[in-house]
């Protein structure tokens, strides 16, 4: 019997998946070659044109020293900050809750309940920029306290359109523990709230990374809701601090791709740190 060798498959695999790598990482080479031009070059021709004819370019770094001392990034940055860590925070210590119900408690109707949440990842961002605007308003007619165009519009926002995803991502996690853990506390005289702080909580971390990674690039790299919540020069983030680079008639790309190249530089960092905890808490609960 002979065993026929998987060297030339793997080889195949590799070079599409290195054809495949390339390809998307083609619009960040784009976007560091154009930070580092000469400004009139990155204006009148494109990035390729340096792949193509690479001796003949000017380069330089005076971009990025303008955009950190010149710009608003740095107030965006802070805003941005403000707005993106509460913002996994406050779905997390529900989701991981309303997991833990779907998963080990039984009540009439659950499934029904857990495909409604589900069916709330269908429902699109901007059909309810209006009806939550509007419950903004009322609420500050009748509190007096002020919500829209505060950080805090943005958390409770974020909070919620995240919340389905989080349930479904941490319910599926927290299928794979098996049930003779929970078992084995509830017979012991364990009530729900210590299974959970004491045995489900503790295996959810990768879950909880993934979670918490998706949401805070998602809220990083979100323009829709800062510009229509946040309504404050002063606590503008970073997607609608990048409009200052844009006017109507003209586009400072170099500035504009050195500001992107240093926004990005904090979400690589997170998500290379998190890697393998995201890896396992997307693949863990379709492995059950």
């Amino acid at each position: 019997m002979t065993v026929k060798s998987s060297r030339p498959t793997s080889k195949v695999s590799l070079l599409v998946l290195s054809i495949l790598a390339l390809i998307w990482l083609l619009p960040t080479i784009g976007l560091l070659i154009t930070s580092v031009r000469e400004r009139t070059e990155a204006q009148r021709t494109g990035w390729w044109d340096v792949i193509l004819n690479p001796l003949s370019q000017k380069w330089e770094l005076g971009s990025y020293a303008s955009v950190l001392s010149e710009s608003d990034l740095g107030r965006s940055f802070i805003s941005s900050l403000a707005v993106t860590i509460p913002a996994p925070i406050l779905p997390l210590l529900f989701a991981a809750y309303a997991a833990y119900g779907f998963t080990f408690l039984t009540f009439k109707g659950r499934e029904f309940y857990f495909a409604l949440i589900i069916g709330l990842l269908v429902v699109p961002l901007q059909g309810a920029l209006v009806p939550v605007l509007k419950m903004f308003i009322s609420f500050t007619e009748t509190t007096g306290i002020e919500i829209s165009g505060q950080y805090a519009a943005a958390w409770f926002v974020h909070s919620a359109f995240a919340m389905p995803l989080a349930i479904y991502i941490l319910r599926n996690y927290m299928m794979t523990i098996p049930n003779s853990l929970i078992e084995a506390a509830r017979v012991d005289g364990g009530s729900d709230f210590t299974m959970y702080r004491y045995v489900a909580a503790p295996l959810l971390k990768p879950g909880i990374a993934t979670v918490a990674v998706f949401t805070a690039l998602g809220t990083w790299n979100e323009f829709l809701l800062a510009m229509i919540y946040i309504q404050n020069e002063s606590y503008k983030t970073i997607p609608v601090g990048l409009l200052t680079f844009s006017t109507r008639y003209s586009t400072d790309y170099q500035m504009l791709f050195a500001a992107l190249t240093v926004i990005t530089i904090p979400m690589i960092i997170i998500y290379i740190a998190f890697n393998r905890q995201i890896v396992a808490g997307l693949t863990e609960g379709s492995l059950k």
